[in-house]
């Protein structure tokens, strides 16, 4: 099929790694390039880019079909799917028996060759067969009726091979001759990480000489499982593989000890130590040997214990200061995907939303997802299950026994926390104080400036260490993952701890209010200053009945609401809106200034939502409460009026509109400044009523002095002042200005694009306005594809059954008319609910 001046691709599944790494090296052996993963390609590259530039420059895809390699969301169909494309470039091998219905039919017809079942011998023959073609022979063939025996080639270095040693055929002859991971057996139901293990893999072949890998992360994640099913996959390549319990470092000697005897150079008289150096000598004079130290701790202490020689050694440890000592990979909780996987083998029956739920309730770890398996296994209803997490989540998850797990998830957290407690008291502290916070990341920034109000952590408030000197222990005992700008505190840790603490005390309430008071992310109509109110806002949210009630934080709480009404999150603000304003009318009266303020942003959510009956009733209401106690202009009373006016012009009373956006405009210029924000807004308002009156000219006027007056006190990339600059682009428009309109629309597109991305509400509804001007002026292509593209967005983000898809859909099909596709276009047309299109995007 192919000679042996091209590149070969070798495509696998990352649990057959053993089997790529032969195919690769008897190929490399024969002539060919090789291109494999394990081997080429290094951690931290993009591999996607890297799958990509492979496949292109290779002559030939050599792809070793398993059940594996066919299962859903893996590259390998992105190789396979690619290599088809190129027709006599794919080369499939079986390595493992497929069921049927597993091959997917495009690749049914194509001839393959079955490796699992032969000796070596002959399953390097069939590789070499399948790869070259079989030639025609030149001598009279054996005499089918007597079998000759298959000889091996000789053997030489390649030179492009990390390792030196050439990788084993996949069979049990070739089981380690030391075995032991103290009667540990292979997990049935380990799930997912093959890109995790295919990066030890390939990081362990990539040193010639002792290669050291880490797997660090918080309890829970499966590293020790991990390591167990590196050890298994790729015990054929090993002659030793010994597994050391390293948590308590004074027995590791004794451990080696133990090798030393297995291996027959430990002397009878020596102590443990001595024996346990013969160990790591035997080790160094040696090959292919894979030791592991499992959950080691303090790197400081274990160091000497690390073999040196011609094999491998693999760490776990909860402590990330080990990637300071040796190569490390980060190991966090499962993906979704890994998550339902587990799930969906462990439980067959559990439905799809089910083991959705069952995952965001544990936050994908593990650990707690193998406590539910065994618990909803033993007859537990899901629902029940799910129940239980919310209201008894430590009780629950100190319940049970895991698979090759020593203790429940609920101790886990408990016996390192209490070691908190006995030596490192501001690490404890700070632990029981995320613990009330939510489970997203916590930016580090937030401690040091909130530090001098945090009561309940013992030290000095000025010690140039914080928060060093309390995160560091969090890391090493597996309690938080630490970065450079945030920490996280699992969810089922944060439970746990939570109950150990009772509610919680005075003094962790008061510093976790303490703590979010004193964070201010700036304005959030602003988009520079979404990312932090994202973040504020989320523990904002997952705190809120611990704090709803205190007064230092209602300011934070209704700007938090602003936030995610200006980030297209109406329904969050919605959501968040109507919780502040029923506990507030509740506790401090329905006139009360912070309620009404609840109130008010509850109808700016109901106005996103488009609204505008409901929207129009509240406003009316909350204008009456505050023109009776605050009077007609104070700022409140005026931002009402304006509201009432936008309103109106939304349902399409713009006489009534206008009158009241004229008077709110002229009252705010005149109470808070000519140039103000809020009175510029008013003023960009009557200019989008005046463009409905037909009054064109005005509203020209009108709008481009609004933005001359924004470019001289804010900037022209205020998402106010693109909101005028988007009316001034639909005066234009109706002007018959086609060429200033277009230019106007689509620099607001692309502002907007920039500055709040390309799925939020007002970057769709500038990508419609631009679509209607292109249309307009001819340019019916370009139409089609903005408007094709923010079609799909809008059908994402907002569903088929909002207005502006309704909007884009007629547009798209006018474009499709235009240039002669109507049956295209009549599609569109005819798949559209039949609604009433509001003429203008709201504010």
């Amino acid at each position: 099929m192919t000679d042996s001046s091209g590149l070969i691709f070798v495509s696998h599944a990352g649990h057959d790694g053993q089997w790529a790494e032969w195919v690769a090296w008897h190929l490399q052996e024969a002539g060919y390039a090789i291109e494999l993963d394990l081997w080429h390609w290094r951690t931290g590259e993009d591999f996607v880019r890297k799958m990509n530039d492979a496949l292109e420059r290779a002559s030939a895809v050599v792809a070793l079909f398993s059940p594996q390699y066919f299962a859903p969301g893996r590259y390998t169909e992105e190789e396979w799917t690619s290599a088809v494309a190129g027709r006599d470039r794919f080369v499939p091998l079986v390595v493992e028996p497929l069921e049927a219905g597993q091959l997917p039919a495009i690749l049914r017809p194509r001839i393959r060759r079955e490796l699992h079942d032969l000796e070596e011998a002959a399953a390097l023959e069939a590789l070499l067969e399948a790869v070259r073609g079989r030639e025609i022979p030149t001598t009279s063939p054996t005499f089918p009726g007597k079998a000759g025996k298959g000889s091996r080639g000789s053997r030489r270095t390649g030179s492009s091979v990390p390792q030196g040693l050439q990788p084993r055929f996949p069979s049990a002859l070739h089981d380690p001759a030391v075995w032991d991971v103290r009667q540990r057996g292979r997990n049935p139901h380990f799930t997912g990480r093959d890109e995790i293990i295919e990066k030890v893999r390939r990081g362990l072949l990539g040193e010639r000489r002792a290669a050291v890998r880490v797997l660090h992360g918080p309890g829970g994640v499966g590293k020790t499982q991990m390591a167990l099913e590196y050890a298994h996959r790729f015990a054929g390549q090993y002659d030793l593989v010994w597994w050391v319990d390293a948590e308590q470092p004074e027995q590791v000697p004794a451990r080696y000890a133990e090798l030393a005897a297995r291996v027959d150079v430990a002397k009878p008289d020596a102590g443990a130590e001595i024996n346990a150096r013969y160990a790591l000598e035997h080790l160094r004079t040696s090959d292919r040997w894979l030791i592991v130290l499992d959950n080691a701790e303090d790197p400081r202490q274990l160091r000497t214990w690390l073999p040196e020689g011609s094999g491998h050694v693999l760490i776990t440890a909860r402590d990330p200061a080990w990637s300071k000592v040796v190569p490390g990979l980060a190991l966090g909780v499962f993906s979704r995907e890994e998550s339902l996987g587990y799930l969906n083998r462990q439980l067959p029956t559990l439905s799809t939303g089910t083991a959705d739920a069952l995952a965001d309730a544990l936050g994908d770890l593990p650990l707690a997802l193998a406590h539910a398996a065994g618990a909803l296994g033993e007859g537990t209803p899901p629902d029940h299950y799910l129940q239980l997490l919310r209201t008894n989540t430590a009780e629950l998850l100190n319940d049970g026994e895991v698979y090759d797990y020593p203790v429940s998830v609920a101790a886990t957290v408990t016996i390192a926390a209490e070691r908190l407690d006995a030596g490192r008291p501001e690490a404890a502290a700070l632990l029981r104080l995320a613990a009330f916070l939510g489970p997203e990341p916590i930016p580090t920034k937030w401690l040091v400036e909130a530090r001098g109000a945090l009561t309940s952590v013992p030290g000095d408030p000025n010690d140039f260490r914080w928060p060093r000197n309390a995160l560091q222990p969090l890391a090493q005992y597996g309690l938080a993952v630490v970065g450079p700008d945030a920490f996280q505190v699992h969810r089922l840790t944060q439970a746990v701890v939570r109950h150990a603490g009772g509610a919680g005390t005075g003094d962790t309430v008061q510093d976790v209010a303490a703590l979010l008071a004193a964070i201010d992310p700036g304005d959030p109509e602003l988009p520079e200053a979404w990312p932090e109110w994202a973040s504020l806002t989320q523990h904002l949210t997952a705190t809120l009945d611990a704090m709803i009630d205190r007064a230092e934080l209602r300011p934070t709480l209704l700007k938090a609401a602003r936030y995610l009404a200006r980030n297209a999150q109406p329904e969050a603000a919605l959501g968040l809106s109507e919780i502040l304003h029923a506990k507030w009318k509740a506790s401090l009266g329905e006139d009360d200034p912070d309620t009404l303020r609840a109130a008010h942003m509850v109808a700016l959510a109901l106005h996103d939502m488009d609204s505008y009956e409901e929207f129009l009733s509240l406003v009316e209401d909350l204008l009456e409460r505050r023109l009776r106690l605050l009077g007609k202009d104070h700022p409140d009373t005026l931002s009402t009026t304006h509201d009432v006016g936008v309103a109106l012009l939304n349902l399409g009373r713009y006489v009534e509109a206008y009158a009241i956006l004229q008077d709110a405009a002229a009252r705010r210029q005149s109470r808070l400044g000519e140039d103000h924000v809020e009175a510029l807004f008013s003023v960009a308002s009557t200019g989008a009523a005046l463009i409905e009156l037909d009054r064109l000219d005005e509203a020209h006027r009108v709008l481009t002095d609004a933005l001359a007056r924004y470019q001289r006190t804010l900037n022209e990339h205020h998402p106010a002042a693109l909101e005028a600059k988007g009316y001034l682009g639909q005066t234009m428009a109706r002007l018959g200005r086609d060429v200033e309109a277009l230019d106007i629309k689509a620099e607001v597109l692309a502002l907007r694009r920039q500055l709040l991305g390309d799925r939020h509400r007002s970057t769709l509804f500038s990508a419609d306005s631009l679509g209607v001007t292109l249309i307009d002026i001819g340019r019916y292509a370009e139409a089609e594809r903005l408007l094709q593209s923010a079609r799909t967005r809008v059908r994402e983000t907002l569903g088929t059954d909002h207005a502006l898809y309704r909007s884009i859909t007629l547009g798209l099909a006018q474009a499709l008319t235009r240039q002669g596709k109507t049956h295209d276009a009549q599609r569109l047309r005819t798949s559209l609910n039949r609604k009433q299109l509001p003429k203008k995007r709201p504010r």
